[in-house]
């Protein structure tokens, strides 16, 4: 039977292991009594150890013991789709079981997608105060579904340490974590997300393991200087931020096994992509430069074969070095779709949070709204607030505009203007879990998110799916916000004011101008340049009062837009304080 760990067939499962420096290898479990001399492993002379046992059947628990000399090990299986816990039992699965009720479901355009990142213990955190799984995190899809997003991106879900956890401790990478509901939870997350129109992307980690409860640590008993064994380089290159805990890129079994693990999840998950945390630690020991040459070989290797096998699906790397190798798909490149830029979130953060507005620099956002890479208006992930940027020192956007008042109107007025530049500017827009009803203070995975906000906040909410749904041309007036072009039409540093214009092809319901005021004062009377004469119909004013009792309703008009012989087209602009106004023509 081909395959790793516990592979299932009819009437039979077959255990398959690598465990080059073993003796002997058993395989022990429900099925055997645990009985360590009953199941003995055949050697496949290249490291692989493999046993077939009639009767055994999914659900039941194992492990291997390998005999290494006089030294004796009881592992749990490293392609253990299911686990009993962190330092538990692996248990049998079948990944072909589920039932998926005839789930067929296309990942949205990358150009018409919109992100949520959600972290699952935390977004539908239980009643009695354990952490959220991914069932009920299921049950509150239909509030994404009204917010417009239409991609989910959950912060990893496998196996780590304990029960409650950021996910970036992956102490068993084939498993789901047991907290949050297992395998068949997080395969009924999708299937209920895709039954809503909503993609799945999920966060992997391949940059280092563990650090904690790591089956695959010595895992055959075989080190050097201590490290970490087969899994993990054994010299300076195995030493991360997190733990002294890097895969050897570099050996053939390992790139296998985080291959397989890519692909599992699309294939037995049906997910819609994958987000690769801190890629520079991949090809980078320091996460600078690229002295991991097999790292970077390795991304290159797995994004092909998904690429090759699911095309259209999504693939981000959180590679922050605005390096444009990494979507590109040439001999260079790493062939990733997208990836999170910190040259929009910096500046933008940055601009919405400053508190004088002499001190705002729209230099900075011009920038920012216009970065791309490979002139590709979509290989980039833009944001204001995700489990980074709001954590580690930082809190959210509007507790960092002003920490006594984060639901005040500066807080209000200026946050929304950072999610307005999210969702008009070019890129693939994302939002984080609660943003959308002014979540205040700094993200922890042990407190819940304040659903009594979405309610109390219910006008921001509808600003934010204002937004999404004119981002995504829902109303079909709008499609320049799916484009790949991008002009200024305005920007004046004195009035912290700023015009650009998006479009697809061109013309009618296509060309988009969105103008931005980040001044506490409004501005009437001014000048901007618009791309075609005529009428430019409204679409959306942040500062209309149905979006919040603290808004003042102030002045925004449909444009006449006259060509100015010698000068060009312009038309006269009024925008209220810190806000944002969007047009098209009809």
């Amino acid at each position: 039977m081909d395959g790793m760990g516990a592979i299932v067939g009819d009437g039979v499962i077959g255990f398959r292991v690598w465990a080059p420096h073993a003796d002997e290898v058993h395989v022990v479990g429900d099925f055997n009594g645990w009985d360590e001399d009953a199941t003995p492993m055949a050697s496949e002379d290249n490291g692989h150890w493999y046993a077939e046992v009639p009767g055994a059947h999914p659900g039941q628990e194992y492990k291997f013991l390998l005999r290494v000399g006089e030294d004796r090990f009881h592992r749990v299986d490293p392609q253990a789709r299911q686990v009993t816990n962190s330092v538990g039992n692996g248990v049998i699965y079948d990944p072909w079981a589920f039932e998926w009720q005839g789930d067929e479901f296309s990942m949205p355009a990358h150009n018409e997608s919109v992100i949520y990142e959600l972290h699952v213990g935390s977004f539908a955190r239980d009643p009695d105060g354990r952490p959220g799984d991914l069932y009920r995190a299921a049950e509150r899809l239909d509030h994404l579904v009204d917010l417009g997003v239409n991609v989910v991106q959950l912060m990893p879900v496998a196996e780590f340490a304990g029960d409650q956890s950021w996910g970036y401790n992956p102490a068993h990478v084939f498993a789901v974590e047991s907290s949050y509901g297992g395998p068949d939870a997080l395969k009924t997350f999708v299937r209920e997300a895709h039954r809503r129109g909503i993609a799945v992307i999920l966060d992997v980690v391949y940059n280092h393991f563990g650090p904690s409860d790591l089956a695959t640590w010595q895992f055959d008993g075989w080190s050097e200087d201590g490290k970490g064994g087969i899994y993990f380089y054994n010299d300076w290159r195995s030493a991360t931020p997190w733990g002294d805990t890097r895969p050897d890129y570099g050996r053939g079994e390992v790139r296998q096994f985080i291959h397989d693990n890519a692909l599992m999840w699309l294939r037995e998950y049906r997910v819609d992509g994958l987000r690769y945390d801190m890629t520079p630690f991949i090809r980078s020991v320091s996460g600078s430069g690229d002295d991991l040459p097999e790292g970077y070989s390795l991304l290159k290797w797995v994004n092909e074969a998904i690429r090759a096998e699911f095309p259209g699906k999504l693939l981000i790397a959180e590679d922050m070095h605005r390096d444009e190798r990494i979507t590109q798909v040439d001999a260079d490149g790493a062939a990733f779709h997208a990836q999170w830029d910190s040259s929009f979130v910096h500046p933008v953060r940055e601009a919405v949070i400053t508190a004088d507005d002499a001190d705002r620099s729209m230099a900075e956002v011009i920038a920012a709204v216009g970065q791309r890479y490979n002139d590709d208006a979509f290989q980039r992930v833009i944001y204001t607030e995700s489990h980074d940027e709001v954590a580690n020192g930082q809190t959210r956007v509007p507790s960092e505009i002003d920490e006594a008042d984060p639901t005040g109107w500066y807080a209000q007025k200026r946050s929304t203007v950072g999610a307005a530049l999210v969702l008009t500017s070019p890129g693939i827009p994302m939002i984080f879990q609660g943003q959308e009803f002014l979540e205040a203070g700094w993200f922890r995975d042990d407190v819940p998110l304040d659903w009594a906000q979405n309610q109390q906040f219910h006008g921001v909410v509808r600003l934010y799916r204002d937004l999404i749904m004119l981002r995504r041309n829902a109303t079909g007036v709008t499609k320049g916000l799916t484009g790949h072009h991008t002009e200024l039409l305005h920007g004046d540093e004195e009035r912290n004011t700023l015009a650009y214009h998006r479009w697809a092809d061109g013309g009618p319901h296509d060309s988009t101008v969105v103008l931005i005021n980040l001044s506490h004062e409004a501005v009437e009377g001014l000048p901007v340049r618009l791309p075609a004469a005529g009428r430019w119909t409204l679409r959306l004013n942040s500062d209309a009062g149905i979006y919040s009792e603290r808004f003042g309703d102030g002045a925004a008009y449909d444009l006449d837009a006259v060509d100015e012989a010698g000068f060009g087209i312009f038309a006269n602009v009024a925008i209220p304080a810190y806000s944002v106004l969007i047009y098209s023509q009809d």
